[in-house]
């Protein structure tokens, strides 16, 4: 009998199975350090010190999570209806030129309050809107999901690239950008949360988005688990089979779940597009989408673990980027090396221990 069908309590599924994978992810990423000179124990500590050891490395830590939210949020509907959305990149490049639009119409004659609202909407229609067709092809033709968003990554990726050049660049300028926005279209940081605490938060460009994904989470927590829609949407992913015999219409769940998904994705670019740079530039996802799936899968694809998981990241990154820093021998490389190692443990040997699990929880309750 699979170990996968054997309950286990939630203290083990959702707690000590994640701890494990992380913890194996950092015993093989110390070995890599101390393979190439460098102290393991140093380099955590240098992790932890540029992650959370002053007010600005936490609003960056908190600003690159704010990303990592909206992302896993994304993946996580999506497979609570059967489907692996690949496409959040994708829908987060729609979503930024969403924003954009707003930003640019809105920013010279209303102040950030009224604009952001509107910019969370064009944001969101706009991922929805990229996640449709692959979302259409899968519920009607039966086209896979995971190819299909795949592949509107790089479609989404070089219209992004079109429009910059040709058709929303600044005249007169060489970089593909749009025009920075004025007050109107940048949302304000959240340095008063850090004053609360005796701290600075500086360069960071922590921002109100976090706030935004916060109740993006608890949105899509009420959504799964209080609506018929969402019990829906479950259903359909545990049992196709029973979800057609219970008489839920296959094509409006996957459709439904698929534009949610992929305004979560969108929503994603309101935190660098309008809250750090205040302009829409290339390549300004910077692989949050890809993150995401990691941080769903880590998450238990719960937005509670999903917030934990995604300030897991942003730790990464920007203990990562505090590393390179002090330890030239540990390249930018290197750490891609340790985040892809805590991605694989966490991802796709998420459930590397559970039949050990399974075997050791057995032997307890016997005895």
């Amino acid at each position: 009998m699979s170990t996968a069908s054997i309950p286990l309590p939630r203290w083990i599924n959702y707690g000590l199975i994640p701890i494990l994978n992380l913890v194996t992810a950092f015993l093989i990423s110390g070995f890599v350090v101390w393979l190439i000179g460098e102290s393991p124990l140093g380099a955590l500590q240098l992790l932890i010190e540029g992650a959370l050891g002053s007010g600005e490395g936490i609003g960056f830590t908190l600003y690159y999570a704010t990303s990592f939210i909206f992302t896993g949020l994304s993946v996580a509907v999506a497979i609570h209806a059967g489907l692996f959305n690949i496409g959040s990149e994708g829908q987060a490049y729609l979503g930024g030129l969403g924003c954009a639009l707003v930003a640019l119409s809105l920013d010279k004659f209303v102040p950030w309050y009224v604009t952001m609202p509107v910019a969370v909407i064009g944001a969101g229609l706009f991922g929805a809107a990229w996640a449709f067709i692959p979302a259409w092809l899968q519920a009607k033709r039966g086209s896979h999901i995971v190819i299909t968003t795949i592949m509107f990554n790089y479609i989404g990726a070089a219209l992004m690239v079109y429009l910059l050049v040709h058709v929303l660049i600044v005249p007169g300028k060489m970089a593909p950008e749009t025009r920075t926005f004025l007050e109107g279209g940048q949302l304000p940081k959240l340095g008063w949360i850090m004053d609360m605490f005796g701290a600075k938060l500086g360069a960071a460009p922590f921002n109100v988005s976090f706030i935004i994904a916060l109740v993006a989470a608890w949105f899509v927590w009420l959504l799964i688990w209080r609506t018929k829609l969402g019990f829906e949407m479950r259903t359909l992913g545990v049992s196709p089979s029973a979800a057609a015999y219970a008489g839920i219409p296959y094509a409006r769940i996957v459709i439904i779940a698929m534009l949610l998904s992929g305004a979560l994705a969108g929503m994603m670019a309101l935190n660098p597009v309008m809250g750090s740079s205040a302009r829409l530039q290339v390549e300004f996802v910077g692989g949050a989408g890809f993150v995401g799936i990691a941080v769903s899968l880590m998450g238990r694809n719960h937005p509670v673990g999903i917030v934990l998981s995604a300030i897991l990241f942003g730790i990464l990154y920007q203990g990562g980027d505090w590393i390179s820093f002090e330890m030239p021998n540990i390249t930018r490389e290197m750490i891609l090396v340790i985040q892809g190692l805590v991605i694989l443990f966490a991802g796709a040997l998420e459930y590397m221990y559970r039949p050990a699990m399974v075997r050791l929880y057995q032997q307890f309750k016997r005895a």
